[in-house]
């Protein structure tokens, strides 16, 4: 029992002795920083009507403009927006292309200079760039690492400020500096076939065809279906049967186009965009109308300023052009990346495009059910859609017809590494590596022999030269550990190590994990540590690469485990 007396104090006098807040909880919104962020978002009249799926692309206003986001600027878009300032500082430190400052840390250098350091811009020197470019560009230059970039066939490669470009040199880059080329122009950009052109050389025909009728939706999308065409970005589902999914879900539907192209290796989608974009967004145009689609959402990544220029440009005159004749095109919205490889991912894509943090989605329910703002998605790579109007143009059987060592249709490969003509090459489905290097690549560069490559960027796995015969397509490098993914080949010479490769990978991984399962989180750093020892714990790694593959959320972790057990399996001298 316990004998203490029960003190009892009045309510009122409790009261009467705390002292009163002179300000409201929490941090204050700076005056100054107020009226900043108003302005920049369109004046007073915008605060309370900002839209909350477009908090990535107001921080985006917000960094260019500063050069980063302070504490006062984060806290004024959440009053104007009408959110907790956690929620905007979570989102902003989630991806890299966002200097978020802290209260009393020193602002960055005005101009930033990023570096790719990822594999084919590592064997092609970009380390060397990394150690020279600060002393040479002095401290009002900030000099950092940099994951891929999409310019692999450049190597090496940076972005100056906005400008990424390649085959950089100290000079290059100082050059760059000098003369304050930061950012994209339209006489950067590559010559592409603008509206007029395509126009006449008979495009939107197709389109007009389906939106007239002319072109039966069924028969459509049974050609698409008989084409064989399946998604380009890296998982390979068909993509007639992904029509027929979504447009049998109760409406109102949207697509979400990934254009993030953030695996290394990878920069066909940039290839294409920069040359005819228009038959990529006439491919759109006609996924919307086939499957009943109500608005489009184009998911682009930040490195690609040049091609934003472009495509915004060719849409609003793809815009005008129905206008011209009584045509309401669907909306399209195309929206910014921030410097998330994570954001590939087909729904950590759309919680980006959503103004959130990029971390996948547990599923069910998928995608092509409950996606983007919660209603039926159909999520498409660039690629896949560029193909649409050749496919109904030509017929499934000119795609199918394509293809070597029984597989069937193209692919386009992003070819980097040590090769005379590294790029973009158009090549049948099922070509093997050696056809490949010999038939399209001009062959292995002088005084390099081919040694190893990788099948499908960093996520899919590394095979030995002794192994460049086997067909590159969907489903035939699987029983290797290995797989194609959006068709990235990297190819290595006895001057490189597949040791090191997988190290330069797994340290990719480790950097770009977006934290949400513990076997990816932990799993890739722990990685990074074993794989840094000159004697790898082969036993170790196996279980925890295992670990990851099992128990990871998406991709990523799921996939990170290939170059390990590749090298293990095929390259045991290199290791021991």
């Amino acid at each position: 029992m316990n004998d203490r007396a029960t003190i009892v104090i009045p309510l009122a006098e409790v009261r009467s002795k705390v002292k009163p807040r002179s300000a409201p909880k929490g941090r204050q919104v700076d005056p100054d920083a107020r009226e900043m962020i108003a302005a920049l978002l369109g004046g007073r009249d915008a605060v309370g009507h900002l839209r909350r799926d477009l908090l990535v692309e107001y921080l985006h206003l917000i960094q260019d403009r500063f050069g980063h986001l302070s504490a006062a600027h984060m806290a004024a878009l959440a009053e104007a927006m009408k959110i907790s300032q956690t929620e905007v500082y979570e989102v902003a430190t989630f991806y890299h292309h966002f200097d978020v400052i802290k209260e009393g840390e020193a602002v960055p250098a005005a101009l930033t200079v990023r570096v790719c350091e990822t594999l084919s811009c590592s064997m092609a020197g970009s380390a060397a760039l990394l150690e020279k470019l600060p002393a040479i560009l002095g401290k009002e230059v900030r000099v950092i690492e940099a994951p891929c970039i999409g310019r692999c066939a450049e190597a090496p490669a940076v972005c100056v400020g906005q400008h990424a470009f390649g085959h950089a040199t100290v000079e290059s880059v100082a050059k760059a500096v000098c003369e304050q080329d930061t950012k994209p122009t339209a006489q950067q950009t590559t010559t592409h076939v603008g509206l007029k052109q395509y126009l006449a050389e008979g495009g939107y025909q197709t389109l007009l065809a389906v939106l007239s009728g002319k072109r039966d939706v069924e028969a459509v999308i049974t050609e698409m279906e008989h084409s064989g065409l399946r998604g380009l970005g890296g998982a390979g589902f068909p993509t007639g049967r992904k029509w027929r999914i979504v447009r049998g879900e109760t409406g109102p539907r949207l697509m979400a186009v990934n254009i993030d192209e953030g695996e290394p290796g990878t920069f066909k989608d940039r290839y294409y965009l920069e040359r005819d974009p228009h038959r990529f967004i006439e491919g759109m145009l006609i996924a919307a109308q086939v499957v009943g689609i109500d608005a489009s959402y184009v998911y682009l990544r930040d490195e690609y300023h040049h091609c934003r220029i472009i495509i915004e440009a060719e849409m609003a005159a793809a815009q005008a052009w129905a206008s011209g004749k009584g045509i309401t095109l669907p909306k399209i919205e195309i929206r910014r990346g921030a410097g998330a490889y994570i954001c590939g991912e087909e729904s950590a894509m759309i919680e980006s495009i959503e103004g959130k943090r990029g971390m996948p989605r547990l599923r069910p329910p998928y995608v092509a059910q409950v996606g983007l703002f919660g209603r039926p998605t159909l999520e498409h790579n660039f690629e896949t859609l560029y193909w649409v109007r050749d496919i109904l143009e030509k017929g499934a059987s000119w795609f199918s017809g394509h293809g070597r060592n029984g597989r069937k249709g193209l692919r386009s490969f992003s070819v980097s590494g040590r090769v005379k003509q590294p790029g973009v090459h158009l090549a049948p489905a099922g070509i093997t590596v050696r056809e490949l290097i010999d038939e399209y690549c001009g062959g292995m560069l002088d005084g390099h022999n081919f040694y190893a490559y990788l099948p499908g960027g960093a996520s899919g796995g590394i095979l030995p030269s002794s192994m460049g015969d086997i067909p590159l397509d969907f489903d035939t490098l699987q029983p290797h550990g290995c797989f194609i993914g959006s068709a990235a080949i990297v190819i290595m010479s006895k001057q490189d190590k597949a040791r090191d490769a997988a190290l330069n990978l797994m340290k990719f991984f480790a950097d770009e994990s977006c934290g949400q399962c513990t076997p990816c989180r932990v799993g890739t750093e722990k990685a990074v540590t074993l794989l840094e020892e000159s004697k790898w714990k082969t036993g170790l790694l196996e279980e925890l690469s295992q670990a990851m593959m099992d128990a990871s959320i998406c991709g990523l972790g799921q996939a990170a485990p290939n170059p390990i057990r590749c090298v293990i399996k095929h390259f045991s001298h290199e290791i021991e």
